[in-house]
C-alpha cells in the first residue's frame, strides 16, 4: 500500500475523519519551554497581581504575506473588515471555510505596506499560505515554523510577553527609547539594551502589557535586561504549566478544529496539505463524539467572533455567513465547576480503578481540541473546551458555548466530563468512568476587571 501523501489521502484511509481525529496518537498542544520556573500556581497569579514575562518564541507559527496584493489576499479569507487597515496596526484575523464554519483565527501584524505578518497556531497559516498560491493575488508567503515542528531551525524572532499591573512599570524603566504606544491592539517600538524591538499593546488580568519581539540573534540581551529590571518588582517567568490556563481566563478559545474535513470545495485544500502535518495528526478529545465531523465545526458567533463579521468585503464564506446571521446562536461563557464535584473526581482516583477521568493540573484537557458536552437535565444544550484550574480564581473553569437562554450569569448545567466506553484509543487517556461535574454559568472574561477595561486601553 502506498504510503498517504496528503491530508485527503489519509482521511480516505482512515475512513472517518471524526473517528481518525478521536484516536489520533497526539495530545493537547505544546508549549516548548519549561513546565514551570518557580511553580505554576505563583507564576498564573503573577499576570493578576504582579508582573510576569511569558516567552512566545517557540509555540506559534509564524507567516509571512508580502507583496502588493498582500492586504487584498487576507481581505479575501478573513471575515474581517480591512478598510482602515494598515502598517502599525494588529487585527485578530478570523478565516471561514465556504460554507461559514470557522477554520481558525490568529493575529495580523502590519510589518509595512506590501508586508504583514501573521502570528497564531499552524491551520490558519497553512489557509493563507494556500490560497495565496491559488489565487491571482501578485503576493509571496514566507513561513517560520513553530519549533515542534521545526527543532533544528533557529526562529526568525523572539517573542515576549510583559504582564501584569506592574508590566508599564517595567518596561517604562528598561526602555531607552521615545513613549511607549499603549493604545489598544496598536504597534509601537522600544529600545532594551541596545536592541530595538516591535511592540503589541493589549493586556491579561485587567492591567496593560506590551507583546514584545525583535531578532532572535537579539532575544537573549533583551530577555536578560527584563529579567534584571523585573526583579526589581517581583516578575516571575511564566512556565508551559501556567501558559496553558491564559488563554481561559482570557475568553479566547484557541483551538477550534478546522472546518476542513469535508466539502467538495475544500477538497483542494485537502490535497494541498500533507498527511504527517498538524490537521493530519491533531487530536479531538472529551465527551462530544460524534460520527460526523461536521458536528465539531463552530461558526464565529459561537465563539463570539459574530462582532467582527463585516459584509463591506467579499471574502470566502460571505454568502453562507450572511445567511446564518438571523439564525439562532449559541453563545459563549465561561462555566465554573462545582466545588463538590471537583472533589468527587479527586476522592474517585483513591477508589476502585477505573475512576473519575483525571482532570490534570492546572489543564485538564488531553487533545489538542477539547470538546465535552454541556447538559441541562441530561439533554445536550452546548459545549465546553478547555477545563483548567484558574489559581486566581480558586476554581476550576472553562469556557463553552450554550444555548442563548442560558447563558445567564447564575444559570446551573453540568459538564459530562470523560470519554464513552472507558475511553478512545488515544495513549493520553486512561481507562475512565464517565460522570457529570455541576457547573455555574459565569461571565468571560471571568475576571471583572480583565471585561471591563481590557480593550479601552489607551
Amino acid at each position: 500500500m502506498l504510503a498517504s501523501k496528503s491530508l485527503e489521502d489519509r482521511i480516505a484511509e482512515y475512513g472517518n475523519p471524526s473517528h481518525m481525529l478521536q484516536n489520533a496518537r497526539t495530545g493537547p498542544y505544546q508549549f516548548p519551554i519549561p513546565p514551570q520556573y518557580t511553580n505554576w500556581m505563583e507564576e498564573v497569579r503573577a499576570w493578576r497581581e504582579g508582573a510576569v514575562l511569558l516567552n512566545q518564541s517557540y509555540h506559534m507559527t509564524d507567516l509571512y504575506v508580502r507583496g502588493p496584493d498582500a492586504l487584498k489576499l487576507l481581505s479575501h479569507v478573513g471575515v474581517n473588515s480591512f478598510a482602515s487597515f494598515g502598517p502599525g496596526k494588529a487585527k485578530q484575523l478570523v478565516c471561514v471555510n465556504p460554507d461559514g464554519y470557522v477554520i481558525g483565527d490568529g493575529i495580523v501584524f502590519g510589518m509595512g505596506p506590501e508586508e504583514y505578518l501573521y502570528v497564531g497556531r499552524p491551520p490558519l497559516a497553512n489557509w493563507i499560505a494556500y490560497n495565496a498560491e491559488v489565487s491571482d493575488f501578485d503576493v509571496s508567503t514566507e513561513y517560520d515554523i513553530r519549533s515542534l515542528e521545526n527543532p533544528d531551525t533557529p526562529r526568525k524572532l523572539y517573542r515576549y510577553e510583559v504582564q501584569g499591573p506592574k508590566a508599564l512599570d517595567i518596561l517604562n524603566e528598561v526602555n531607552e527609547g521615545g513613549p511607549l504606544v499603549t493604545k489598544f491592539f496598536n504597534m509601537g517600538e522600544i529600545t532594551i539594551a541596545g536592541c530595538t524591538a516591535g511592540t503589541l499593546s493589549h493586556g491579561m488580568g485587567g492591567a496593560q502589557g506590551l507583546e514584545i519581539w525583535g531578532p532572535s540573534a537579539e532575544g537573549e540581551r533583551v530577555y536578560d535586561r527584563l529579567m534584571e529590571v523585573g526583579a526589581r518588582y517581583g516578575m516571575l517567568r511564566a512556565g508551559a504549566r501556567a501558559y496553558s490556563t491564559a488563554a481561559m481566563e482570557s475568553g479566547w478559545i484557541p483551538s477550534p478544529l478546522p472546518a476542513i474535513y469535508t466539502g467538495a470545495e475544500m477538497q483542494g485544500y485537502r490535497q494541498w496539505l500533507p498527511a504527517n502535518g498538524f490537521e493530519a495528526t491533531t487530536a479531538v478529545g472529551g465527551s462530544f463524539q460524534p460520527d460526523h465531523v461536521e458536528a465539531f465545526y463552530l461558526t464565529p458567533w459561537d465563539l463570539d467572533y459574530g462582532r467582527v463579521v463585516k459584509f463591506d468585503h467579499d471574502f470566502i464564506g460571505r454568502a453562507a455567513l450572511e445567511k446564518m446571521v438571523d439564525d439562532p446562536h449559541r453563545v459563549k461563557v465561561t462555566l465554573v465547576f462545582d466545588r463538590e464535584d471537583v472533589l468527587k473526581v479527586f476522592d474517585g482516583l483513591m477508589g476502585p480503578f477505573p475512576g473519575p477521568k483525571l482532570l490534570e493540573m492546572p489543564a485538564g484537557h488531553y487533545a489538542a481540541h477539547p470538546y465535552d458536552q454541556v447538559l441541562l437535565d441530561g439533554v445536550p444544550v452546548g459545549l465546553s473546551t478547555y477545563p483548567v484550574y484558574s489559581a486566581n480564581e480558586r476554581a476550576w473553569i472553562t469556557l463553552a458555548m450554550v444555548r442563548a437562554d442560558l447563558a445567564v450569569t447564575g444559570t446551573r448545567l453540568s459538564i459530562l466530563w470523560g470519554e464513552k466506553d472507558g475511553g478512545t484509543d488515544k495513549p493520553h487517556v486512561e481507562e475512565h468512568v464517565q460522570m457529570e461535574i455541576g457547573a455555574e454559568v459565569q461571565p468571560w472574561p471571568i475576571h471583572a476587571a480583565s471585561r471591563e477595561s481590557y480593550r479601552s486601553q489607551s
